[in-house]
């Protein structure tokens, strides 16, 4: 048996009808999930990666979304030399088509902290798009990878600029800037006040911050008063 149909019948295995149910109320527009939880996927692709890994990503016949998620996270594992880790990742980009597997995807491209500055110059052009999950994409990669000292005030730029009406796309950009108050309350505070985020991002942003458990009653409380009705 190849790994594609190997994988794929220990992803139907693996499903769970409870858990399927409920990870495809939070993924509208994808139906063909099989209900495979993180932990488990993430073991099933260092097995691949340990396995026959390159024919696994020249996978075109992806049946459930695990598959494709199981693509983007043996991508994570590879041990190359960056440039060549980026070119698996510019080919799988066009594959992310929910917030799912652009999550899981982002957070496992751990070579990013070694390869900070190429990186960022890879992530450019998919900030400048005007493709929803390519957008979420680089902002994801970037509130993984970029909100730290050397990089915050490029970061706040960068989101203050971001143009999108695509609803993930947006979600994105305020959970980043979320994090960003978190991290660097006193800059970010002062990017709100003379923020160039739409009224959406804006607003969405504002919320996702007071959600936030390491935020003072008394931040929450003047954060609301920012809100744009």
């Amino acid at each position: 048996m190849d790994i594609i149909k190997e994988v794929r019948k220990r992803i139907e295995q693996e499903a769970d009808e409870k858990y399927q149910k409920f990870s495809s109320a939070l993924l509208p527009g994808i139906n063909n999930l099989a209900g495979v939880r993180l932990p488990v996927l993430r073991k099933i692709a260092r097995e691949i990666y340990k396995s026959d890994w390159k024919t696994y990503l020249r996978n075109t016949d992806c049946r459930f979304m695990e598959e494709t998620m199981l693509k983007g996270m043996v991508i994570g594992l590879i041990q190359d030399e960056p440039s060549n880790i980026l070119q698996q990742v510019r080919t799988f980009i066009p594959q992310i088509n929910s917030w799912s597997v652009c999550d899981s995807f982002c957070c496992g491209l751990k070579f990013v902290n070694q390869n900070k500055e190429l990186v960022w110059d890879f992530l450019q052009k998919y900030l400048n798009s005007q493709k929803e999950f390519e957008i979420r994409f680089a902002v994801v990669v970037i509130l993984n990878y970029y909100i730290e000292k050397d990089y915050i005030d490029k970061v706040l730029d960068i989101l203050g600029n971001i143009r999108t009406n695509d609803y993930y796309a947006q979600m994105a950009v305020a959970w980043a800037v979320s994090i960003c108050y978190v991290k660097f309350e006193t800059k970010t505070y002062k990017f709100l006040k003379n923020s160039k985020l739409d009224k959406i991002i804006f607003n969405k942003s504002i919320q996702k911050i007071i959600e936030s458990n390491r935020i003072s009653k008394e931040t929450k409380a003047k954060l609301k008063l920012m809100k744009n009705d």
